[in-house]
């Protein structure tokens, strides 16, 4: 991942094999419990929809599909431990849906000394053809990249340093965003 070791962010095309993306998919576009996503910490969430207006779920390992992606996770985390030498301890990560009109606001998933949210993952697990972007930005709010979702698609970030956004969705969004983290 030379791209993550010099500019602390990378795309990662078909990061996972297509049968367990689709796994993936058809889990949560049949889940149920999916709820408005809150903003804020532990003690202060709120919701606010003019912030965001996703859903979402906890993945907790108890389906086969969800097994095999934190399998890979930890794979990861492995790896970015053993080349970055980060002391990652574990991942968090659920499931978001963006129905059409869906957002959510420029933000950071980390403030520096604040969080221990050290990088921060988002999993495409569909393809739109336009909206639903993810727009990451520099320190300075110079756009760095814009990605389509496209399924199987793997973004990897700096949780602190990079604030990013998810323009407005035109079609139905799945994605698994997460963290990895060192607490």
């Amino acid at each position: 991942m030379p791209d993550f070791y010099q500019h602390g962010l990378a795309i990662l095309p078909q990061a996972i094999p297509a049968q367990l993306c689709q796994a993936l998919l058809e889990e949560v576009s049949q889940r149920q419990d999916l709820t408005a996503a809150g903003v804020g910490r532990a003690g202060a969430l709120q919701q606010n929809t003019e912030i965001r207006r996703d859903q979402t779920a906890w993945l907790d390992g108890s389906t086969d599909a969800q097994q095999q992606y934190l399998a890979l996770m930890q794979a990861l985390q492995t790896q970015m431990n053993r080349q970055c030498f980060l002391g990652l301890t574990h991942h968090e990560c659920h499931f978001a849906r963006y129905q059409i009109g869906d957002f959510y606001q420029t933000h950071l998933d980390a403030f520096r000394g604040r969080s221990n949210r050290v990088l921060t993952t988002v999993l495409y697990l569909n393809s739109v053809a336009e909206g639903g972007e993810l727009v990451i930005y520099d320190e300075h709010n110079h756009e760095l990249q814009r990605v389509l979702p496209q399924a199987g698609l793997l973004v990897m970030f700096e949780s602190e340093r990079f604030p990013h956004q998810v323009l407005p969705a035109k079609a139905l969004r799945y994605s698994i965003a997460g963290w990895f983290r060192k607490d």
